[in-house]
């Protein structure tokens, strides 16, 4: 039998059609937000694991833009490709793309940096093969992605010195079931994907039952990975809205997990992500959001916490990922 050694590709391209069960309500415009990061998800791992010739783990997901939906019937495609490595860690740009497939014609959906972190067999991080941009356009990419770290940094530490207590009126909802076999990957841990997915649903949970309309995530500021979480496992998703604005609302979710025979006051954080919304009717208009109106000192100090957010963007303004072509992308094969 012969064997081949495969060289390490940067890049992964992965093409599929939206499905009916990717949308998330009878009657939605496309795809939902969590569906669309489970995608990014998967694409980004085979190509940070493909890579690193070892498994990974999810650091880091933010800064995207979902701009338009993603309707079911599209051929999709995620193209993910590493932009920069550090000693254990995989700087990897994800896009995604649709067209109708009786057109034939991609069209940029959203685009978004993701960070894995190679680990051992003794699972702590071990180092991977550094990454060498050789074109202009690899390079650009590097900068742009490298103009996002200190963005990251301040993002992260300014969520960090946030405190969350039952002092709230606050609108908030907390799903709570078990870790099922089937979302986890071949590392044991739940995949980062199906995490996301459940971010997104009690956000969008909690948005739909205080608007009292459909809601679509239209941003994410910052996904943070903290611990892995395993087969079996309590998980708790908390999703509270802390601002509203003319049309947007602007969500915090904490995720804990941990074994539900060990009883503790609070399960271990897992995940922290900052995410918004807005309504919109049946065609998909934006509407006005309806207003959340701050009452005690925490709602007041966390509306100014995703205001804070929103500034630190403008302060960075981080160097576009992808370059829109002029012309839309023609389906070739």
């Amino acid at each position: 039998m012969s064997t081949e050694t495969i060289k390490p590709q940067p890049s992964v391209t992965l093409r599929f059609l939206a499905a009916p069960t990717d949308v998330l309500m009878a009657g939605a415009m496309g795809v939902h937000g969590g569906r669309v990061l489970e995608w990014i998800d998967k694409d980004a791992y085979a190509c940070a694991a493909g890579w690193a010739k070892t498994y990974c783990v999810t650091a880091y997901v933010g800064h995207i833009h979902f701009t338009r939906p993603i309707p079911s019937g599209h051929i999709v495609e995620v193209r993910s490709h590493i932009v920069y490595t550090g000693r254990s860690t995989m700087h990897i740009v994800n896009e995604v793309y649709s067209a109708d497939p009786r057109e034939g014609i991609f069209t940029l959906a959203c685009d978004c940096p993701v960070i894995f972190v190679a680990m051992g067999e003794d699972h702590k991080p071990t180092p991977v093969t550094p990454f060498e941009p050789e074109t202009a356009e690899e390079k650009r990419v590097e900068q742009a992605a490298l103009s996002r770290i200190e963005l990251r940094k301040e993002i992260e530490a300014e969520m960090l010195r946030q405190t969350y207590t039952r002092d709230s009126t606050a609108p908030e909802i907390t799903h709570r079931f078990l870790a099922k076999p089937t979302d986890v990957n071949w590392g044991g841990n739940v995949h980062g994907g199906t995490a996301m997915e459940w971010i997104d649903e009690a956000a969008t949970n909690v948005t739909m039952s205080f608007s009292g309309e459909r809601t679509v995530a239209v941003y994410v500021g910052g996904i943070r990975f903290y611990q892995p979480i395993h087969i079996g496992d309590l998980v708790e998703v908390n999703a509270r809205l802390v601002r509203t604005d003319a049309r947007s609302m602007s969500v915090m979710v904490h995720l804990r997990a941990g074994d539900p025979r060990k009883p503790q006051e609070k399960l271990p954080l897992a995940i922290h992500a900052s995410f918004t919304y807005i309504a919109v009717d049946l065609d998909g208009v934006p509407l006005n959001a309806r207003q959340f109106v701050s009452v005690t000192a925490e709602d007041k100090k966390l509306s100014e916490h995703a205001l804070t957010l929103r500034k630190l963007r403008e302060k960075f303004v981080p160097h576009p990922l992808v370059e829109i072509p002029e012309q839309p992308i023609k389906l070739t094969s």
